[in-house]
C-alpha cells in the first residue's frame, strides 16, 4: 500500500469517525486499519474534543517514551476495552487541528514504517518520530583512548542486557552522570575496562562509585582489552553502538545516551579503526570484603567526609576477591533486566 493510498485512506477513516456521535469525554471513536503489526492492526481515532489520534497496539508490559507531551502532539499508553476485547495501545494525538494536515503525514510515515518493521512498531514509530525532529548539537571533542576503552566496556555489558530486554538502556545511567554506569531499583553494575597488558587496577572516581544500592547489589564489570589493527580481529567500537542500536527498541534515546557519553553517529568515521579484543573479564561482587573506599565506610568508621574530587586505583590482580561465576554472571543480568520491567 503506497503513500496515496494510506494518505486518502486514514483522511477519509478520521473523517468519518469525526461524524459519528460522541459517548464519553474519556472514550475514542476508533477505525481498525489493514496495516498489522506483532499485537494486532494499528487503527485510527477520534476523540471527544475531535483531535485525531493514531494507535499502535503493544504488549501491557511495554514502556512508552516520555517527553512528549504537547502542546503539538502528545505519545502516551492507553487501554481500550469493548464487550469482546481488552488491548494496550501506543497513542499519538495531534492537539492542534490547524496542523491535521502535517500530523497525517506523519502517520503515513508511522504506517508506513510499521508496514516494513511489524515484529516492532514501537521502534517504527520512534524512528519516524526522531526523523521528525531537528536536532542542532555542537561539535563533541573526540574520545581519548581511556575513555574509548570504557566506552567500549559499557557498551558490550550494554548489548548482553539488551539481549534479554530491548528496553534496557533505561538501565545505563553513566552517561547521566549517575554513580554506577548501570543500576535498577536495588541492583547496580560498574564496569571498568583497561588496556594495559599486566595486573587489575581499575580507577575509582568518588567515594560513591563501590557503595551499593541501599538494601541492594553491587558488581564490578573488568575488561582487560586489546586493541588491534585496523584490518585485525576483534569488533570496532562502530560495531557495537550499531549493534547496541539495533537491539534497542528506542534509537533516538539510545543516541542522546551515547551523545552525553561523547559519541555521536556523525563521527563514527573517528572510530571506525578502533578495535579491541576482551583478554580477560571478571565481575565481582562489592560486599565487606571488596577493597575499595566509600562515604559510608568513612562515616561508619567515624571519620568526617569532607574530601572532594576523591579518585584513587585498587589492585584486583590476585586471586581473591574471587571473581562471579559464569552462572552467577548470567543471573545477575536476568535480575538486572527483569527489575527495569
Amino acid at each position: 500500500m503506497n503513500d496515496d493510498v494510506l494518505r486518502t485512506l486514514v483522511e477519509e477513516r478520521w473523517a468519518a469517525l469525526a461524524t459519528e456521535q460522541t459517548t464519553g469525554e474519556r472514550r475514542l471513536r476508533v477505525s481498525q486499519l489493514p496495516v498489522v503489526a506483532a499485537y494486532g492492526p494499528l487503527s485510527v481515532a477520534v476523540d471527544y474534543a475531535g483531535h485525531r489520534h493514531v494507535l499502535l497496539p503493544v504488549p501491557s508490559q511495554r514502556k512508552i517514551r516520555t517527553g512528549l507531551d504537547g502542546p503539538v502532539l502528545r505519545l502516551r499508553k492507553r487501554a481500550l476495552e469493548d464487550r469482546e476485547t481488552y488491548q494496550t495501545y501506543a497513542d499519538l494525538v495531534c492537539l492542534r487541528e490547524d496542523l491535521n494536515d502535517l500530523f497525517t503525514e506523519l502517520c503515513v510515515d508511522v504506517l508506513g514504517a510499521t508496514a516494513e518493521l511489524p515484529e516492532n512498531p514501537m521502534k517504527a514509530l520512534y524512528l519516524v518520530l526522531d526523523r521528525w525532529r531537528s536536532l542542532f548539537r555542537t561539535q563533541p571533542t573526540p574520545l581519548g583512548p581511556e575513555q574509548v576503552a570504557g566506552l567500549f566496556g559499557e557498551l558490550t555489558v550494554l548489548s548482553r542486557l539488551l539481549e534479554r530486554d530491548a528496553s534496557a538502556h533505561r538501565l545505563w545511567r553513566g552517561p547521566d552522570g549517575h554513580c554506577h554506569d548501570f543500576s535498577a531499583t536495588t541492583i547496580a553494575v560498574e564496569v571498568k575496562a583497561g588496556t594495559n597488558g599486566e595486573g587489575r587496577r581499575p580507577r575509582i572516581h568518588g567515594l560513591d562509585q563501590l557503595e551499593e544500592p541501599v538494601g541492594g547489589t553491587l558488581c564490578l564489570a573488568w575488561f582487560r582489552l586489546h586493541r588491534t589493527g585496523v584490518n585485525g580481529v576483534g569488533i570496532a567500537l562502530s560495531e557495537l553502538v550499531e549493534q547496541a542500536l539495533r537491539l534497542c527498541d528506542d534509537e533516538d534515546a539510545l543516541l542522546e545516551l551515547l551523545a552525553l557519553a561523547g559519541y555521536r553517529l556523525s563521527d563514527a568515521g573517528r572510530y571506525r579503526d578502533v578495535r579491541f579484543t576482551i583478554g580477560e573479564e571478571r565481575w565481582y561482587r562489592v560486599d565487606a570484603d571488596f577493597p575499595g573506599l566509600t562515604g559510608r565506610a568513612l562515616v561508619a568508621a567515624g571519620v568526617p567526609v569532607s574530601a572532594l574530587d576523591v579518585e584513587y586505583t585498587i589492585d584486583l590482580s590476585g586471586d581473591i576477591p574471587a571473581p562471579l561465576t559464569t552462572g552467577q554472571v548470567s543471573g545477575m543480568i536476568d535480575s538486572l533486566t527483569q527489575e527495569s520491567a
